[in-house]
């Protein structure tokens, strides 16, 4: 019996030149509703994000996802569990992300968002804060 070894997924930051191709290519149409659900869901998971620039990533897998460049950490307060944890700005963009793209997800149902949000939460388990990550989305 021969054991296949997972592929860890990798992020790539996405290019100031590539940005404006980047969101059409994974969301196509709903691209902008997914841009300001995770934004607007940022708001909700933290009340001291206040906005700002999010830089773009690309996932080997085929996913994507967003995180605000604020050096700082953010507390975020899940509503619907009323989970609660501290992050990076990386990390708390991946469960921003994770959170909008179900929201979407739910409106449209398409596959691609179902993919993407699984793309994601495969990057997400594999991340140094994974738990924190976990705690809140559950």
């Amino acid at each position: 019996m021969t054991l296949q070894k997972s592929t860890a997924v990798s992020s790539c930051r996405v290019s100031e030149r590539s940005r404006l191709i980047t969101l059409p290519r994974h969301f196509g149409r709903l691209m902008m509703v997914v841009e300001h659900a995770v934004m607007d869901v940022m708001s909700e998971l933290s009340s001291a994000y206040q906005g700002g620039y999010w830089e773009f990533y690309e996932l080997s897998n085929g996913g994507f996802y967003m995180a605000p460049t604020s050096p700082e950490r953010f507390i975020l307060l899940s509503q619907g569990s009323g989970n609660e944890g501290e992050l990076s700005a990386d990390a708390s963009g991946i469960v921003a992300c994770l959170f909008a793209i179900n929201r979407v997800w739910a409106r449209y149902q398409t596959d691609s968002l179902a993919d993407h949000y699984h793309w994601l939460l495969a990057f997400a388990r594999e991340h140094a804060e994974w738990n924190t990550i976990a705690h809140i989305i559950d």
